[in-house]
C-alpha cells in the first residue's frame, strides 16, 4: 500500500478499529524534543523529501511539537539558532508546518522575538503561553490546515513548570495549567460542547454535536490535533476531554510510544531527531478519520539535505572552539540516545560506589560518537552538570525504583507516569537488606517527581560531580 520499505519497521496503532483496504487520505509527520540535534537535522528534511516523492499528491503536513530549540547546543546558543531557523523554512517551503512552543522555544531569544522569527521562516506558531505584560497570547492557541478535502484544527498546549524555562524568560511568562486551560478552551476550538463522562465512549454521541464545518459546508467535520508539550501526567487528564478520533502528540518526558485510547491515538515520538512519527489519515466507512501511526527511526548516515548539511558544516566550524573540539574519551562503538544513557548511569555507579545510580532521562540528549569523543559531543550527551547525592533504601524499595526506571518504546502504558530514570542496580535484590543509592542534584531536589512517597532523605556530596565522575568511562585510545 505504501513504498516504505526504506524504513525500519517500528511500532503502529489503528485508532478506534479497523480501516478500508485503500490508500491514506493525508500524512502528518510529527517530532518533538528535537533540541537542535544537527547530527540529524538534514537528514529530517531529507526524510520529508523522500515522503513527498514517494506519495505524489498526497497532502502532507508537518508538526513540530516543542523543544526545537536547546541552549546546551554550543553551536546553536553562539549562532542564535541559525541551523534551526534554516531548517524551519526548508521544511515550509515544502509542506505546512505548525510549531508549538514548548519551554526551550525562548532559549535564545525571549518568546515574542522567538515566534516572530518562526512565523518569518513560514511556519505557523501555536501556543497557549500568555504575555503577563500584555495580557495577550503569545500566538494563537490553535490553527486550521487544509489535508486535501479534510481540514484539520491544531491546538498547542505548552506546560507549566516554570522552573523549565530559561531563567531570563520567566517573569513575561503567564503558564496556565494545563488541564484547566484544555478544559475551558478544548470545545469552543474545536466547536465542540463539553464532553459528557457518560458519554465519552459514544463517538456518535460526540460528533452530533460538532456545530458542521463553516468553511467547507457538506465536507466531514474538522480533524482534531492536540500538540501538547505539557508532559505525559497532565496529558493523562486531558485524553478524556477530546472529541473521537482525535490525534493526541505528547512530548516534554522525551518518551516514545504509541498508545490507542477511547478517542483516539496518543502518541510521543521520542527526542533529538531520532525517530518520526507518521500518521496516515484513513477513514471508516461512515466517514469517521481514523488515524495509522508508525514510527520510523533517523539514521546518522541516512541521506540528508546538501543545502542543510552544508551550513551545519559551516557552522560547526565558524562557533566551536579548540575546547569544544579536545577530545575527552574513546569508544568502541557508537551508542544512541538511550545506550549512551544507560552507559553513563553504569558509569556514576562504579565512581560512586554505590549498589545503584539513578538519572534523569531529560538528563541526556544526544548519542555518543565511535572513536574519539570530543568536549562538545559529550556535553550534549549529559546536558546538565552538577553534584551527586546518595541516599539509603531497603530492598524492596530498590526494586520498585527500579522497575520504574529504563522505559522503552515497548513499556506498557499503565507505568508510564512522565519523565523517568536510567538505573543501573544488582541483578539480586534482597527485600530486608539496606542499599545505598545515588543520583543527580536534579533528581534530589525533584525526589517526589522521580521517586515517589515517601520522600527519600538524599544526602549532598560535593566533592562528586556528574560529567567528572562519569568521564574516566570513556576508554583512552
Amino acid at each position: 500500500m505504501r513504498k516504505l520499505g526504506w524504513m525500519l519497521p517500528l511500532v503502529g496503532a489503528l485508532a478506534g478499529g479497523p480501516v478500508r483496504a485503500a490508500e491514506p487520505e493525508a500524512l502528518l509527520i510529527i517530532a518533538g524534543d528535537q533540541h537542535s540535534a544537527y547530527e540529524r537535522t538534514a537528514q529530517v528534511v531529507a526524510t520529508v523529501d523522500r515522503l513527498k516523492a514517494e506519495h505524489p499528491g498526497l497532502p502532507l503536513a508537518i508538526l513540530l511539537n516543542g523543544d526545537t530549540l536547546e541552549y546546551g547546543n554550543v553551536v546553536a546558543r553562539r549562532s542564535a539558532g541559525a541551523v534551526d531557523f534554516a531548517m524551519f523554512a526548508a521544511l515550509a517551503r515544502r509542506a505546512p508546518t505548525i510549531v508549538n512552543t514548548g519551554n526551550h522555544e525562548p532559549d535564545y531569544f525571549d518568546l515574542t522575538e522567538t515566534v516572530a522569527r518562526l512565523q518569518a521562516t513560514g511556519v505557523t506558531v501555536v501556543s497557549n503561553i500568555t504575555n503577563r505584560a500584555t495580557g495577550e497570547p503569545f500566538a494563537p492557541a490553535s490553527a486550521k490546515i487544509k489535508l486535501g478535502r479534510a481540514e484539520a484544527v491544531v491546538v498547542g498546549v505548552a506546560t507549566d513548570n516554570l522552573a523549565t524555562y530559561r531563567v531570563a524568560v520567566r517573569p513575561a511568562l503567564d503558564l496556565a495549567d494545563p488541564v484547566v486551560w484544555a478544559q475551558r478552551n478544548f470545545p469552543k476550538l474545536w466547536e465542540v460542547e463539553r464532553l459528557d463522562p457518560k458519554a465519552r465512549n459514544d463517538s456518535r454521541s460526540v460528533e452530533k454535536r460538532v456545530e458542521g464545518n463553516a468553511l467547507h459546508p457538506g465536507h466531514p467535520a474538522p480533524l482534531r490535533i492536540v500538540l501538547s508539550h505539557a508532559g505525559l501526567k497532565a496529558d493523562r487528564e486531558m485524553l478524556p476531554l477530546v472529541p473521537a478520533g482525535t490525534l493526541f502528540a505528547g512530548a516534554h518526558d522525551h518518551q516514545r510510544f504509541v498508545h490507542q485510547f477511547d478517542r483516539g491515538v496518543y502518541v510521543h515520538s521520542g527526542s533529538w531527531n531520532e525517530h518520526l512519527t507518521l500518521a496516515w489519515l484513513h477513514r471508516d466507512a461512515a466517514g469517521a478519520p481514523r488515524w495509522v501511526v508508525e514510527q520510523v527511526r533517523v539514521a546518522n548516515d541516512d541521506p540528508a539535505d546538501p543545502e542543510l548539511a552544508a551550513l551545519i558544516r559551516e557552522t560547526r566550524q565558524r562557533h566551536l572552539t579548540p575546547e569544544d573540539t579536545a577530545v575527552v574519551g574513546h569508544l568502541p562503538a557508537a551508542l544512541g540516545p538511550a545506550d549512551a544513557a544507560r552507559f553513563v548511569v553504569k558509569a556514576l555507579r562504579t565512581a560512586a560506589g554505590v549498589d545503584a545510580a539513578f538519572i534523569g532521562n531529560t538528563t541526556f540528549g544526544a548519542g555518543l560518537p565511535a572513536g574519539d569523543v570530543t568536549r562538545e559531543e559529550f556535553d550534549a550527551c549529559v546536558r546538565f552538570d552538577g553534584t551527586i547525592w546518595t541516599a539509603e533504601v531497603d530492598g524492596a524499595r530498590l526494586r520498585q525504583l527500579l522497575a520504574a526506571a529504563n522505559l522503552g518504546p515497548d513499556t506498557p502504558f499503565g507505568l508510564r507516569q512522565g519523565e523517568f530514570s536510567f538505573a543501573a542496580g544488582p541483578d539480586i535484590i534482597d527485600p530486608k537488606k539496606t542499599y545505598r543509592i545515588a543520583t543527580t542534584d536534579w533528581g534530589a531536589k525533584n525526589t517526589a517527581r522521580y521517586f515517589g512517597e515517601p520522600a527519600i532523605t538524599w544526602r549532598e556530596q560535593p566533592a562528586l560531580k556528574l560529567k567528572a565522575a562519569v568521564l574516566p568511562a570513556l576508554a583512552p585510545r
